[in-house]
């Protein structure tokens, strides 16, 4: 099963839903986020619920994803990552690095705080 990825907005915060497989030679999820930079969005909350495999390129691909988003003056958070991705994060301590959510609501507030701050520093 390859990638398959959908976006849509809520509150100003773009989610990316995120199916399959997470792995060597698929690219669309990094070029997809790009894009989204490029329109001028900031705040994403990523979907991983439906992710059944991440190997090691595809977690070098969420920390580009998170660096690109963080360098634009962005927020990333990550939504309901597997059991198999949060044990992934704790052995290469990246749970210190992304912030997580289990519900949407919850995500699209913690991006929204950031989306507050951008507007009352402006």
């Amino acid at each position: 099963m390859s990638l398959a990825i959908t976006s849509r907005i809520v509150s100003g915060v773009v989610i990316v839903d995120v199916s399959g497989k997470l792995r060597f030679l698929e690219f669309g999820l990094p070029d997809q986020i790009n894009e989204l930079l490029e329109e001028g969005h900031r705040d994403f909350v990523l979907n991983l619920a439906n992710v059944t495999y991440v190997d090691s390129f595809g977690l070098g691909q969420l920390i580009t994803i998170w660096t690109s988003i963080r360098n634009k003056g962005g927020q990333l958070i990550l939504l309901r990552p597997t059991d198999h991705l949060q044990k992934l994060f704790h052995i290469t301590k990246l749970d210190s690095v992304f912030n997580t959510a289990g519900e949407e609501v919850q995500a699209v507030r913690s991006a929204r705080k950031n989306l507050t701050v951008s507007a009352q520093t402006t």
